[in-house]
């Protein structure tokens, strides 16, 4: 195997020289990281020595990065950025006791696009239905989404759910407010629901049904093809183009740490969601372009469409939106003629949500479909008589922010020129 060193001025250049030669690698080259301490003039390490990593990646097409560098000069900070870089060209990095790999990406010849996250709870399903949706109004799209709470063997919507029918699915002890489920019903979209387990650092999963569900999409020739992730899991297909989705409520250091920095390199647009609910966007998108300075980095908030009328009526909204949220979802509601009378962010937290629904006198249960949604919401409200309304999260650019659309078409427009991805 052709193995690129990473080293550095704190180790003797013999000290070097000799781990290149002891170690049972190939090596074809190594990149100088920094520090000064231990470098006497010129020194020989017996291979070619570069200044620049991605130069020395492109020049050398290494199958490994070997990190033989230390603190102070490679931190744990640093680390993750540089491994970041190196997984993004889909080379393993390594060094004394870890081993980082890029995830499998199976190719996929069609026209795609994946949406994936930094993290759970950041609105990575709603952009998806929303790219869906967007893209559906001129060709023909099929959704494929995965989740920890898909289906075991692959279910097709082949139209949008009816409450009856996620009602129905959830009395069989099913997962009624899947991805594939929530992505059908407000999209309008032919979508394919799969299983994951596990996360990666890089966001790799040790199982899926993934691939199958690439298939069946496959089968049915659409023109276009939009994947969804799992939490902070990414879908395991090389897709044309990818979306990013993180939230201006988690910090900087966060989003661009650890390897979130590949998820950004890997991204050709990321959206900064719940925007309109911080002040802290911009130093976030700062900090993205720190990491990718070319993406393009837009700052939107969600806004509730309710899939039945809800004018004049007494609502109840259940969502999983934060707290700080709440104010501006009740005035977009009461924008529509509803009288909102409670807002509950609760829908991940069931217990939370059973004790809550027991004080709450509405005449609409206006729920997302999403973790509880269905199976304590939906069933409470059969069971009173409520009435009971889905709702859509729409995806709205924040006060100076251009529109998303034109970028998502964008997207999907050069993904159909090349539309296998790397």
């Amino acid at each position: 195997m052709r193995v690129l060193a990473l080293i550095d001025g704190e180790h003797y250049a013999s000290t070097v020289r000799d781990a290149l030669a002891e170690l049972p690698y190939d090596f074809v080259g190594a990149v100088m990281v920094g520090g000064t301490e231990k470098l006497r003039g010129e020194a020989d390490y017996g291979v070619p020595l570069y200044g620049d990593l991605d130069i020395a990646l492109r020049e050398l097409e290494p199958g490994l990065v070997l990190d033989l560098s230390d603190e102070p000069v490679l931190g744990p900070a640093a680390r993750f950025r540089l491994a970041s870089r190196v997984l993004a060209t889909g080379v393993p990095y390594a060094g004394a006791d870890f081993r980082l790999e890029p995830p499998e990406l199976e190719p996929f010849p069609l026209p795609s696009l994946s949406v994936y996250a930094t993290g759970k709870r950041v609105g990575k399903t709603a952009v998806s239905a929303h790219a869906a949706r967007v893209l559906a109004q001129d060709r023909d799209v099929v959704a494929v989404a995965m989740g920890r709470g898909g289906p075991e063997t692959l279910e097709i919507a082949e139209s949008p759910p009816s409450l009856a029918e996620l009602l129905a699915l959830s009395r069989e002890g099913r997962h009624a407010a899947s991805d594939y489920l929530e992505i059908a019903a407000v999209a309008g979209v032919v979508t394919i629901g799969c299983r994951r387990c596990g996360g990666g650092l890089a966001g790799g999963v040790a199982t899926s049904n993934v691939a199958a569900g690439a298939e069946l999409a496959l089968q049915r020739s659409p023109d276009f093809v939009v994947f969804d992730g799992s939490g902070a899991a990414i879908p395991p297909v090389a897709t044309g183009k990818r979306v990013l989705v993180t939230s201006a409520f988690d910090p900087p250091a966060l989003v661009t740490g650890y390897l979130n920095a590949y998820r950004i390199l890997l991204a050709d647009l990321v959206l900064v969601t719940m925007a309109d609910a911080s002040t802290a966007h911009e130093a976030l998108a700062e900090a993205i372009r720190e990491v990718k300075p070319e993406v393009s980095v837009i700052a939107v908030g969600f806004r509730p469409r309710p899939l039945a009328p809800i004018a004049g009526k007494r609502v109840a909204y259940f969502t999983t939106a934060a707290t700080a949220a709440h104010e501006r979802l009740a005035d977009d509601l009461a924008g529509l003629g509803a009288e909102v009378v409670h807002v509950s962010g609760n829908l991940a937290d069931r217990p939370a949500l059973q004790r809550e629904l027991k004080a709450v006198d509405a005449d609409v249960y206006l729920t997302e479909i999403k973790a509880a949604g269905i199976d304590v919401v939906a069933e409470a409200g059969a069971q009173r008589g409520v009435e009971i309304v889905l709702a859509a999260n729409d995806v709205v650019p924040c006060p100076g922010q251009p529109e998303p659309e034109p970028a998502l078409l964008a997207l999907a427009d050069s993904a159909a020129v090349e539309p296998v991805g790397t």
